[in-house]
């Protein structure tokens, strides 16, 4: 029998990184050879994004491009859609996009290898219905213990088809590493418990479900012994760790045990919900030696008025104060946040507030997102809509905002010790670069320059640097002993 061969491409965010590793991983226990050139593959699985419209229209473009192969005489024969979108939509994806040969579901991943032979074969699957995720499991947290419902992620060898008893997650690890970089994504949980009125994630993604503290150490552990050195925890609100273990202080203990039982150089918490964050983690987060100085906090806005609409907590003032609180704990410490610009109803005076708030915050990295309809939100039969012209106005508005205040923010580090993670090497300019604890990987990149009597970085080391100048987001840093 020849080889069978798939190719994996990723959109979205760092949970879908995960969960292309977790399909990986039983692609390969299923037969499957995993290559990294979709134009060398038999089959080619899209792992789609479906938050927001432009990432909707992304991954429908990448499924219509893959699509192409097929037509171009190489050895391409089946595309496959995984992921969000897919979850999400189902059979009215499989009907509106018909260059995908299927449309696959979460409960399809632990016979993911099953269900692309079948593909390959030429059947016809039946795409699912699309239903809220959410009902699968107890209104209760900790009644969510025996779950046995595929959660995206993290499989486990025992959680193959033929133990379909096993919980979602258990050791021993089901991934395989789909890139060689120093810096991977672990997933805390997955799920989310809060009603957002603009997100539909909830509804495809599910109840929030924590992993087990153990199997978050083990697989740091595993990581870090493929050469990973820095390790992202990523979920869809992290400060909800453990609620359904019966702790919902478990992060503050779980970051102390993975620097102790691991040999991880550094970790990364993202998705922390402002509403949701107590003294003790912060204190936690500041104070524990392999816990990056970085607060990724889910602003969303900052006014108390339109948060309310929004069915989230606080507001500018709630804000600046726990932003005071951070850097009273960890003055050079980067925090980032997210915003969403022309929601319903927002009014001149709460977009005002959003801008003081911004202004005062200083904040190092911002995402600025304009408000767009999401079909079974709350938000969509909210009234009255911001015209498009005045949100696009907002968001440029906003944009050069943050754009200047988070080169200032960057301009002021010059002179400061930063610790650099090394990613890359650039021949031609024969510098090194890599983030600073302060930079998530996505927030910016500082540059080593190196003496060519120095010796050369290694890809994944991390070296102290003192910032010399900065560009943007970016820094430039020279070795300090």
């Amino acid at each position: 029998m020849s080889e069978k061969t798939v190719a994996l491409i990723t959109m979205g965010c760092a949970r879908n990184e995960v969960d292309s590793e977790e399909l990986a991983g039983r692609l390969e226990a299923q037969g499957w050879k995993l290559v990294s050139d979709p134009e060398l593959a038999q089959a080619v699985m899209v792992n789609t994004c479906g938050f927001v419209d432009i990432a909707k229209a992304d991954s429908i473009n990448t499924i219509i491009e893959a699509a192409d192969l097929k037509d171009s005489g190489g050895v391409t024969k089946a595309v496959v859609a995984v992921g969000c979108l897919a979850q999400r939509y189902g059979s009215e994806l499989a009907n509106d996009l018909p260059e995908a040969d299927a449309v696959l579901s979460f409960d399809d991943y632990p016979m993911i290898g099953e269900r692309l032979d079948a593909v390959m074969r030429g059947d016809k699957l039946v795409p699912h219905e699309p239903s809220d995720r959410r009902t699968l499991l107890p209104i209760s947290p900790v009644d969510r213990a025996a779950n046995t419902n595929p959660i995206p992620g993290h499989g486990s060898q025992e959680a193959m088809p033929e133990a379909d008893d096993a919980l979602a997650w258990q050791p021993p690890i089901l991934r395989k590493r789909l890139e060689n970089s120093p810096v991977a994504p672990v997933k805390l949980a997955s799920g989310c418990d809060r009603r957002c009125t603009f997100c539909a994630i909830p509804s495809f993604r599910g109840s929030f479900i924590s992993r087990p503290p153990a199997d978050v150490v083990a697989e740091v552990a595993w990581l870090a012994g493929l050469g990973v050195t820095e390790a992202v925890l990523v979920s869809e609100n992290s400060t909800s760790y453990g609620k359904d273990l019966g702790d919902l202080r478990l992060l503050e203990s779980l970051l102390p045990a993975i620097g102790e039982g691991t040999e991880i150089a550094r970790v990364r918490v993202a998705y922390l919900q402002p509403a949701e964050v107590r003294p003790d983690l912060l204190k936690v987060m500041a104070g524990t030696r392999v816990v990056a100085p970085y607060f990724d906090l889910s602003f969303q806005h900052a006014s108390a008025t339109l948060l309310r609409r929004m069915k989230r907590f606080g507001g500018k003032d709630a804000f600046l104060e726990l932003i005071a609180t951070i850097r009273g704990l960890s003055p050079t410490a980067g925090i980032r946040s997210n915003v969403i610009v022309g929601f319903p109803g927002e009014t001149d005076e709460e977009f005002a507030d959003l801008v003081t708030f911004l202004e005062e915050a200083q904040l190092d990295a911002v995402g600025v997102f304009g408000y767009s309809d999401e079909e079974g939100t709350e938000a969509f039969n909210l009234l009255p809509k911001v015209d498009p012209d005045i949100i696009s106005a907002r968001v440029r508005l906003i944009t050069d905002l943050v754009d200047e205040l988070m080169a200032q923010r960057a301009q002021d580090r010059i002179g400061e010790i930063v610790e650099v993670v090394i990613e890359s090497f650039d021949a031609q300019s024969g510098s090194y670069f890599g983030h600073s604890g302060h930079q998530g990987p996505d927030d910016g990149e500082t540059e080593i320059v190196l003496d060519t009597e120095m010796e050369p970085l290694k890809i994944g080391q991390f070296v102290r640097a003192k910032v010399l100048d900065s560009s943007g987001v970016d820094l430039v840093a020279e070795l300090v002993a």
